[in-house]
């Protein structure tokens, strides 16, 4: 009896594993059956793959042609921001764990407060206005400094618990071995916080990657536009090629897959750190 209900529990629980991968992938799928075809062909056969002669290649070329820019553009803002973020971060999360000075617990609590000021959407006149004023409109260094700015106060709020956890006498020893602020942090903060920071910068990424209103509002030119405005430009286009759409929507996917792929572990070591810390 203990075997059999044994066997209904993995059965269930694979079950449920395959019905939610398969609700995960099925988008994925259809985009990657579509962009082999033509209009006429995805009407009549929206849902599987046609003949392999059939198959038309021409929507990955010209979808390439199309999105190549977009991407471009989209991995030096979000790898831009990701590093000023975390360089910043880093600093000031390392002073206010390990320092104490006059002000300490102000200048903490106001940047932790910032997380609660409302997202772009709200603010979205006042900084144009700002941007405008310093001359960043149409400029892709705006997103940079932006995408980096928006992401601190999370980050110093994740990286300072770490860092206090860090034991004292290491940073005491490397003190009396005559190792300045950098060098501990160098040699300290960055090897023992590697896996914390590494999926901050995984979730920074990401952030800054499906950036939609920001890019959207500020740049005027086509050729500095980022992903997901260039991807929605096509979508409202007047005449769709749905097989073109859909090549670029995989294409521009592929990035985020790799990055997955590559950081996964990296991602679950740090989540899991955060989870015994806390």
């Amino acid at each position: 009896m203990a075997r059999r209900h044994s066997l209904r529990n993995e059965i269930a629980k694979h079950a449920l594993i395959w019905f939610v991968l398969l609700f995960a992938f099925f988008p994925l799928y259809l985009m990657l059956v579509i962009s082999f075809k033509s209009n006429t062909q995805f009407t009549e056969n929206p849902w599987f793959f046609d003949d392999l002669s059939r198959w038309h290649w021409g929507n990955w070329r010209t979808a390439w042609f199309t999105v190549q820019n977009y991407i471009a553009n989209s991995v030096v803002t979000s790898v831009g921001a990701v590093v000023f973020c975390l360089v910043m971060s880093i600093l000031c999360s390392y002073v206010l764990a390990k320092h104490r000075f006059r002000g300490r617990g102000i200048v903490y609590y106001t940047l932790i407060g910032s997380m609660f000021l409302p997202g772009t959407a709200a603010t979205l006149i006042t900084m144009f206005t700002l941007l405008q004023g310093l001359g960043l409109i149409n400029n892709l260094w705006a997103l940079v400094i932006v995408g980096a700015v928006g992401g601190q106060a999370v980050c110093v709020f994740i990286l300072k618990q770490f860092i206090e956890e860090i034991p004292h006498e290491l940073f005491e020893s490397a003190q009396m071995d005559g190792a300045g602020h950098l060098q501990q942090i160098r040699h300290i903060v960055l090897p023992m916080s590697g896996s914390i920071m590494g999926t901050l910068a995984i979730m920074q990424f990401i952030s800054n990657w499906n950036n939609l209103i920001l890019p959207l509002v500020i740049m005027r030119d086509d050729e500095l536009l980022t992903i997901p405005v260039g991807l929605m430009r096509l979508e409202f286009a007047y005449v769709k090629e749905w097989g073109e759409l859909m090549a670029a929507y995989t294409i521009s996917s592929i990035p985020l897959v790799v990055l997955f792929l590559f950081t996964m572990r990296l991602f679950l070591k740090g989540a899991l750190a955060g989870a015994i810390k806390g």
